[in-house]
């Protein structure tokens, strides 16, 4: 029953990783799809552009995004999904400066795809159109060249793939692979030259990367079996027996990226009711995306 109700919490905690906007995006996959007003909409595209000149001002090559996604505060969790937002990102096939290259699950197709979308298809990819929060890790150029040569090096980024994907995937097998996952393998190749999943989890382990293993919530022990797209026989089962999955999501990647690269600056934004709330440095921003003091804040007209 315990392997049951980690496959449902799981479905929650690290399924986000699809992003949806019409028309250029991927299929939505296993999110639901959700109607937004126009009003919504503009919003969304603000905000977009509010992040992008955020990057542009930051000089910076490339930068590791999260986004909200599925609600996981009952996990205290935040952000969901990571990608690589590069200075020349492509997408769509022609350049998109500051597009962001990514793992997504495609259940159409019951396989992985990496895919490159605009900022404004990322950031349109949550449950929430009302409030959604982007967190900015700006590297310095020692980690920041290489990771964007790494991205947009296809055999090496594709070579990092894997063809069997798990939302839950535990960090230390190369049985499966979820989008953040592929993320912090993707991180290891670049500060190390590693170029096999094997070596860059190697690398990771050796260098401290730990994700905080996730607690199971009991009201989620129905339909893990019927989830095509968790697998658990990668996991120690001592972790599974005390209802905890140690699996990869932003708040790890940025942990460990903070502690190797302390030089890297952070900076969280958020659209909510009163408008575009921004912060560089210090804690997280206040849940329901209310401004504190010291914020940077755009209202809406």
């Amino acid at each position: 029953m315990i392997r049951t109700l980690l496959a449902v919490s799981m479905a929650v905690a690290a399924s986000a990783a699809q992003a949806g906007s019409p028309p250029s995006s991927p299929p939505r996959g296993c999110d639901r799809a959700q109607d937004i007003t126009a009003t919504q909409q503009d919003r969304l595209l603000r905000f977009a552009a509010v992040v992008r000149e955020a990057l542009a001002a930051s000089g910076a090559t490339a930068a590791l995004i999260s986004r909200s996604g599925t609600d996981l505060s009952r996990f205290g969790l935040r952000y969901s999904h990571a990608g690589i937002a590069l200075a020349t990102g492509l997408a769509d096939g022609r350049d998109m400066p500051w597009a962001v290259r990514q793992l997504y699950y495609a259940c159409a197709e019951g396989a992985p795809r990496l895919f490159d979308q605009g900022l404004a298809g990322f950031i349109s990819g949550s449950d929430d159109a009302r409030v959604g929060y982007v967190s900015l890790l700006l590297l310095p150029p020692e980690a920041a060249t290489p990771l964007a040569a790494a991205a947009l090096d296809k055999p090496l980024a594709l070579g990092l793939l894997n063809a069997r994907y798990s939302a839950n995937a535990y960090p230390f097998s190369t049985a499966y692979q979820n989008c953040n996952q592929w993320v912090a393998e993707l991180i290891a190749a670049a500060a190390a030259g590693t170029r096999t999943r094997a070596d860059a989890q190697a690398w990771l382990q050796a260098q401290g990367y730990a994700p905080e293993p996730v607690q199971a919530s009991a009201w989620l022990m129905l339909a893990g079996r019927f989830v095509p797209w968790l697998h658990f026989n990668d996991h120690p089962p001592a972790l599974l027996d005390a209802g905890r999955v140690q699996t990869s999501l932003p708040d790890s990647l940025e942990a460990f990226t903070q502690q190797r690269w302390p030089a890297a600056r952070r900076i969280e934004l958020c659209h909510g009711p009163q408008g575009i709330v921004m912060r560089e440095g210090g804690g997280p921003l206040a849940a329901g995306c209310v401004p504190q003091d010291g914020d940077r804040v755009t209202a809406w007209q």
